[in-house]
C-alpha cells in the first residue's frame, strides 16, 4: 500500500527567482480622437448600425403595429372594466364580462351584416349590366357617355373582369393571394384579440412595471400623468362610439326614407365604419351607395349626396364637440391629428392619432409649459 505524502501545517515558499514578464514592446501613442479617420470610422460604424436597426424594425413593423393596437384597445376597454369593478367584481371577472360583451357584439354584427352583404353583392353583380344600361338611358349621363365613353368603358371593364366569376379572385392576386390574405388577416385578428385580453387583464401590473424605470422622485407624478392618458384613451373610445352611434341612426333613417333593402344591416355597417375616424366613412359611403345602386341609380345619387353632407356635419360639428368634452382638445387638433394619422399609417393611424394627440397635449400642459414658465 502506497504511503501518502504528509501535509505540512504551513506553506513553504519557493526560493527560485520568478520568471521575468514577457515583453510585448513599447506601447504606442494613444489614438487621436480628433483624427479624421477616427471620426469617419465611428460615423460609418454608427450609420451601419443605425441602418441595420432600422431595417430590423421595418421588417418587424407589423408586429409593433399589432402590439400598439392591442395596447390601445386595452386602454380603451379599461373604463368598462373599471365600471364593473366599481360594482364589486374582481378585475379578472370584470375582464371576462367585457370580453363577453364584445364577442356578443361581434356575433350580432356578423349575423346581421354578413348574410345581407353577400346577398347584396351577388344581386349587384347580377344586375350590373341592367344598371349600366339604365344609366345610358339617362339624358345627362347619356350625353356624358357620348362625349367621354364613361359607361361604355365601365361595361367593357365589367364584361372582361366579371366573366366566369373571376373578378374577386383576380382582385386578390389569384387563388393563392386569396388564401394568403385570409390567413394573414385571421392570424393578425387572433393575435390582437389575445394581446388585448392579456393587456386588459394585466394593465395595472404592466403600468407598474413601466413606472419602475422612472426615478423614484418623479414616479408619483409620472404615474398620475400615465393614468390621465389611459383615461383620455378610454374617453376617446367612448366618444368615438357615440359618434358611430349617431352615424348609425343617420344610416337607419336614410335607408328607411329611401326604402333601401336591409336597413338594420346598413345601420350596423355605418356604425362600424363610423368608429374609424375620417377614413371609415369612405368605406361606408361606398358600401351604402352600392346597396342603393342595386335598387335604382336615382337612389344611389341621393344616398351619395346625403351621406357626403352628413360626413361634413360630423367632421366639423359633431366630432369636435364630443371630442372636446371627452379628450379636452380643440376640434381643429382632432381633425389635423386624424388626417396626419391616416396619411402615415392608414386606418390604424386614423384610429390612434387622436388619443395620441390628446396624450401629447397633456404632457405639454403638465411638463413643457411649466418649465417654460419657470425659465
Amino acid at each position: 500500500m502506497a504511503l501518502k505524502k504528509p501535509r505540512l501545517p504551513f506553506n513553504i515558499k519557493s526560493t527560485e527567482p520568478a520568471a521575468a514578464p514577457e515583453s510585448f514592446g513599447t506601447p504606442g501613442a494613444p489614438v487621436d480622437h480628433g483624427h479624421p479617420f477616427y471620426f469617419g470610422f465611428l460615423a460609418a460604424s454608427g450609420a451601419v448600425i443605425a441602418i441595420t436597426m432600422l431595417r430590423a424594425l421595418a421588417s418587424a413593423s407589423q408586429v409593433f403595429v399589432l402590439i400598439i393596437i392591442s395596447l390601445f384597445l386595452a386602454a380603451g376597454l379599461n373604463p368598462s372594466v373599471e365600471f364593473f369593478r366599481r360594482r364589486g367584481l374582481k378585475r379578472s371577472h370584470a375582464v371576462v364580462a367585457v370580453v363577453f360583451l364584445v364577442l356578443v357584439f361581434v356575433a350580432i354584427f356578423s349575423a346581421v351584416v354578413i348574410p345581407p352583404a353577400i346577398t347584396q353583392v351577388s344581386n349587384l353583380f347580377k344586375n350590373a349590366p341592367k344598371i349600366l344600361q339604365d344609366l345610358k338611358s339617362n339624358k345627362f349621363i347619356g350625353n356624358l357617355n357620348n362625349h367621354y365613353g364613361i359607361i361604355d368603358s365601365l361595361q367593357a371593364k365589367f364584361n372582361s373582369s366579371i366573366h366566369n366569376g373571376q373578378y374577386v379572385v383576380s382582385a386578390f392576386g389569384g387563388v393563392i393571394g386569396v388564401g394568403r390574405a385570409f390567413v394573414s388577416g385571421a392570424v393578425a385578428t387572433l393575435t390582437v384579440l389575445i394581446l388585448t385580453l392579456y393587456f386588459l387583464a394585466s394593465l395595472p401590473s404592466v403600468t407598474a412595471v413601466g413606472l419602475r424605470f422612472v426615478p423614484a422622485s418623479r414616479r408619483d407624478r409620472i404615474s398620475r400623468i400615465t393614468e390621465a392618458i389611459i383615461i383620455r384613451i378610454g374617453g376617446f373610445v367612448s366618444g368615438q362610439a357615440t359618434v358611430a352611434f349617431i352615424a348609425s341612426i343617420f344610416g337607419l333613417i336614410l335607408a328607411l326614407s329611401l326604402g333601401l333593402p336591409y336597413p338594420s344591416a346598413i345601420a350596423v355597417l355605418v356604425f362600424v365604419c363610423g368608429a374609424i375616424p375620417l377614413i371609415g366613412h369612405l368605406l361606408g359611403i361606398t358600401a351604402v351607395t352600392l346597396i342603393a345602386l342595386s335598387k335604382s341609380p336615382t337612389d344611389a345619387v341621393i344616398t351619395l349626396l346625403l351621406y357626403i353632407a352628413y360626413i361634413q356635419i360630423e367632421n366639423y360639428l359633431i366630432m369636435p364637440r364630443i371630442m372636446r368634452k371627452s379628450l379636452s382638445i380643440p376640434g381643429v387638433v382632432t381633425i389635423i391629428a386624424a388626417l396626419v394619422g391616416v396619411s402615415l399609417l392608414g386606418i390604424v393611424g386614423g384610429i390612434l392619432a387622436v388619443p395620441i394627440a390628446a396624450a401629447i397635449l397633456l404632457i405639454i400642459d403638465e411638463v413643457v409649459f411649466p418649465k417654460a414658465d419657470q425659465s
